[in-house]
């Protein structure tokens, strides 16, 4: 399984960024996908998972603002990131997880830096 994460960049507050992961060699409706972040100095934790029908879940400091959809024929996930906030600073990850396994593939991740 590859992923390929982009999208990332520099922002000033309040402004807007769209990350994009697309796998390879997956059957990619029977996969869970997940962004994750990272901040320096912090641990990788998540920020929405996304289910095979497109159902999410959100954590909590994101919701409002950030916006995940999957597009299986094209085996992408998007993350729609709104009103960012210096505190949304981190390097980006996507993650697959086949359904019903417990094995996790990640993605190179991409920076997203929000400048106050």
């Amino acid at each position: 399984v590859q992923l390929q994460a982009s999208g990332g960049g520099v922002v000033q507050a309040g402004g807007s960024l769209r990350l994009s992961c697309t796998a390879s060699q997956i059957i990619y409706s029977r996969y869970v996908m997940a962004w994750y972040r990272q901040a320096p100095g912090k641990q990788r934790t998540l920020v929405v998972s996304i289910s095979s029908i497109g159902r999410t879940t959100y954590e909590d400091s994101v919701k409002g603002r950030f916006a995940a959809s999957r597009d299986n024929a094209k085996k992408t996930v998007y993350l729609q990131m709104d009103n960012l906030k210096p505190e949304d600073t981190a390097v980006y990850y996507c993650q697959a997880r086949m359904l019903g396994e417990s094995t996790l593939y990640w993605g190179q991740g991409t920076q997203v830096t929000v400048s106050s």
